[in-house]
């Protein structure tokens, strides 16, 4: 194993199985959402792992904070610890993701509102919910990090729903909960359906990045 790829949601994956399936020294590994389920499922695979891998990304999905990102522009931000060899920053910029600043929160923001606080209390340009914890662990480890992510809902746009009331204890959506949302507002309908058009784009976009950077 040379490179070790993170994701929280397997929706995000779907599309980089693909390239992963052209390069045998790559394994995708679906974290979960939030620090804790990233955390334990970093910390469980590398101490099952014969050798560390000589790369972690920390991929997936990212909401916009500074509001000159577009849906599908792919971002990254390297850890502290960088990569002996493959130039990986030189190559995503040839690929077309622009560097950028991120901050790890422990909800989903939501709202236009909340993304332009955490602007402002941050400097940051793009939230997730993943990265902080899985390079903090593999600086532990003395292994390269470097987040790669994808813009899927700008600064300037609300979600359709508030995704965190949705949630169980465990992060993941509880689907009785949001069926009970949407029978109460079957006007978010169009809206969830554009979301998930809008998502799937983002994952595609970022399967294109990686397809680029990762050596054959």
């Amino acid at each position: 194993m040379s490179t070790l790829v993170c994701f929280a949601l397997k929706e995000e994956a779907a599309p980089f199985h693909k390239v992963a399936a052209r390069h045998p020294g790559v394994v995708t590994l679906i974290v979960g959402i939030g620090r804790a389920n990233a955390e334990k499922s970093v910390r469980s695979f590398l101490g099952s792992a014969g050798a560390p891998p000589s790369l972690v990304l920390t991929c997936g999905f990212a909401g916009g904070l500074n509001p000159d990102l577009k849906l599908g522009d792919v971002i990254f931000e390297s850890g502290k610890q960088k990569a002996e060899s493959g130039n990986w920053e030189e190559r995503l910029l040839a690929a077309g993701a622009q560097p950028a600043k991120f901050t790890c929160t422990d909800r989903i923001a939501t709202t236009a509102m909340e993304k332009w606080k955490l602007c402002l209390d941050t400097g940051a340009d793009a939230v997730e919910m993943e990265s902080a914890v899985i390079h903090a662990v593999c600086a532990e480890r003395n292994i390269p990090c470097v987040t790669v992510r994808v813009i899927s809902d700008t600064a300037h746009e609300d979600l359709p729903l508030d995704f965190n009331a949705l949630a169980k204890p465990d992060r993941n959506i509880d689907f009785g909960k949001l069926a009970w949302a949407i029978a109460k507002s079957p006007r978010k309908i169009p809206q969830l359906m554009q979301l998930q058009k809008k998502t799937k784009f983002a994952a595609e976009r970022l399967a294109a990045v990686l397809g680029k950077i990762i050596p054959s």
